[in-house]
């Protein structure tokens, strides 16, 4: 399986030498058909530069765009140049490299899923993030399952991205809340959705782009994101691949 591992970073010039050194260890060491393109999502910091220093495939960005618009510029990429699927990996440091084999193990199960994402809550170990923000993640899990779709991590960034899940989120990715409306995206055009359990940490550097208190209007805005990602695209073609 040929892979292009996608690291948005947003003034991630810090942690960016630390994330990019594991995931060279991790691609070595499991023998990966990959390569890693960092989205600069318009950084004002080093993040280029210190990506470039690493010898990747850097993308900047003229503006910064959110975190959805730098996920959807390398998922674009890897359709693009037929890959046959995409992880994305934060650059913050927060989803340790050691733990793609698990998402890659999943990939290759017979069928495949298309969209499968890595939770944190299946496991005792690791970083669980803050009560507010599991306090939401509950709220979006509920939410979700009323479309029939049973995660336990909604907001979680660390997944891989299958052929069809590449070619819906070619035209399309939500910008605002992109990890809770793009699972109510796919879940409506049809895609196979899965989830495994992988170990996470605290970020390593950068900053949150959902402050703790703004937290109830968030809650608010992603819930309506949510509802209508789902209600515009539950007729949509998934596509081929």
């Amino acid at each position: 399986m040929r892979v292009l591992i996608v690291v948005p970073a947003y003034n991630e010039e810090r942690a960016l030498p630390d994330v990019l050194g594991e995931l060279r260890a991790a691609v070595a060491q499991n023998k990966l058909d990959a390569e890693v393109a960092v989205i600069d999502d318009g950084s004002s910091d080093g993040t280029a530069g210190a990506a470039q220093a690493q010898g990747v495939r850097v993308f900047r960005l003229r503006r910064n765009l959110g975190i959805g618009g730098a996920v959807q510029c390398g998922l674009r990429i890897a359709l693009r140049e037929d890959f046959d699927g995409a992880i994305q990996i934060d650059g913050d440091g927060q989803h340790p490299a050691s733990e793609l084999s698990k998402l890659l193990q999943a990939a290759a199960a017979s069928p495949a899923p298309d969209l499968i994402v890595g939770t944190r809550y299946l496991t005792p170990d690791g970083f669980r993030s803050t009560v507010m923000r599991r306090l939401g993640g509950w709220w979006l899990t509920k939410l979700l399952a009323i479309f029939g779709l049973r995660v336990s991590d909604p907001t979680s960034g660390f997944r891989f991205y299958g052929r069809r899940a590449l070619t819906l989120f070619n035209q399309n990715y939500p910008y605002d809340y992109p990890e809770p409306e793009s699972l109510a995206m796919a879940e409506a055009a049809g895609l196979v959705i899965a989830e495994v359990p992988v170990m996470m940490r605290a970020r390593q550097g950068g900053r949150s782009s959902i402050a703790r208190l703004e937290a109830p209007y968030y809650m608010v805005k992603v819930t309506l994101a949510v509802i209508l990602a789902y209600l515009r695209n539950r007729r949509r073609p998934s596509g081929g691949g």
